[in-house]
């Protein structure tokens, strides 16, 4: 059993940025691979990032190219995303995700691969 809590949302001017934070119980955290998702009032939950188990390779949609950076500090059993440049579009509730596979993107984008998820966190931008 796996809990995840995000941490770091709020609310943040067009152009700035926050960083969100997921933290993980238990010992297995490297076993996981990590996912974020994010979920816009009226609108389906929407893929933004996923990463490996130790880091090595990264997906992102493409709305989070270029503008969000997705790592991980296994030692610390956190997961982060590095929000740049944020648009009012981008407010929506975050979550963050944990699975055991790790596939292409078309796979990772699937909120089914995910075994555990957080409980979410707001980021709001303000135009």
């Amino acid at each position: 059993q796996v809990q995840l809590v995000e941490s770091g949302g709020g609310l943040v001017q067009s152009g700035g940025s926050l960083r969100l934070s997921c933290a993980a119980s238990g010992r297995t955290f490297s076993m996981y691979v990590m996912g974020w998702f994010r979920q816009a009032p009226g609108k389906e939950r929407e893929f933004v990032g996923a990463i490996s188990w130790h880091g090595v390779s990264t997906y992102y949609a493409d709305s989070a190219k270029g503008r969000f950076t997705i790592s991980r500090d296994n030692a610390k059993n956190t997961v982060y995303l590095q929000m740049n440049s944020l648009k009012p579009e981008d407010t929506a509730v975050y979550y963050c995700a944990a699975g055991r596979l790790w596939g292409a993107i078309a796979t990772m984008s699937s909120g089914s691969v995910y075994d555990y998820w957080g409980q979410g966190t707001q980021v709001t931008v303000s135009s």
